[in-house]
C-alpha cells in the first residue's frame, strides 16, 4: 500500500499578501498611484547612494576638489 502523494502549497509571500488586502482596499488608480510613488522612492534612494559614493572617489582624488 502506497501513501497518497503530499500536494505542497505555497505559502504566499508578504508582499503577495500585501498586495491582495491592497486590490480589496483601493481602486485601480491609488494602487498604480501608490505602486509610482514607492518607485520614485526607491529611485531617490538609489541616487543619493550614487552621489554619495561619486563624493567620496572625488574627495579620494588629488585636485578635483578646491
Amino acid at each position: 500500500m502506497q501513501a497518497a502523494p503530499v500536494r505542497a502549497t505555497a505559502i504566499p509571500s508578504f508582499t503577495t499578501a500585501l498586495r491582495a488586502v491592497e486590490s480589496l482596499l483601493m481602486s485601480g488608480g491609488q494602487r498604480t498611484a501608490r505602486r509610482n510613488a514607492w518607485t520614485s522612492v526607491l529611485e531617490d534612494r538609489r541616487r543619493a547612494k550614487d552621489r554619495v559614493e561619486a563624493e567620496r572617489v572625488l574627495d579620494q582624488t588629488p585636485g578635483t576638489r578646491p
